[in-house]
């Protein structure tokens, strides 16, 4: 298409707030990518709102990246959990169910806000 360069979204939903977290790598979606967009979006947070916070529940598809069999995704939720002190819970959708996973909802928004907009860059894209 044009492109010389290639990013993948990996998005997180904060249900309580509404807000959307949009990271953007370079590779493809990878266990570590998950993990490392989870720790930006928590760095993000003000200290207050990291204080309030008891646990953090995820709502994740069965992909091949984020599977509950998946050890190198454990370890790092493992060691992401121990970093920030909270309790995570994984909550997985069925197969074939994702579309009942509010990120999704949010990358049709995506795409109407891009409206069809060729994204030859990363300033066109962001």
């Amino acid at each position: 298409m044009g492109c010389e360069e290639k990013y993948i979204p990996c998005g997180l939903v904060d249900e309580d707030s509404g807000q959307l977290h949009i990271c953007f790598g370079s590779s493809y979606k990878t266990t570590d990518f998950i993990v490392d967009t989870l720790e930006d979006w928590w760095n993000g947070l003000s200290s207050a709102q990291q204080k309030k916070t008891k646990r953090l529940q995820l709502k994740v598809d069965n992909g091949p990246e984020s599977s509950g069999i998946r050890t190198q995704f454990l370890k790092r939720m493992v060691q992401f959990s121990d970093q920030i002190g909270k309790p995570i819970q994984l909550l997985y959708y069925p197969p074939y169910h994702s579309k009942y996973n509010p990120i999704e909802r949010c990358w049709g928004i995506l795409e109407r806000h891009w409206n069809g907009t060729q994204l030859k860059d990363v300033d066109t894209m962001l």
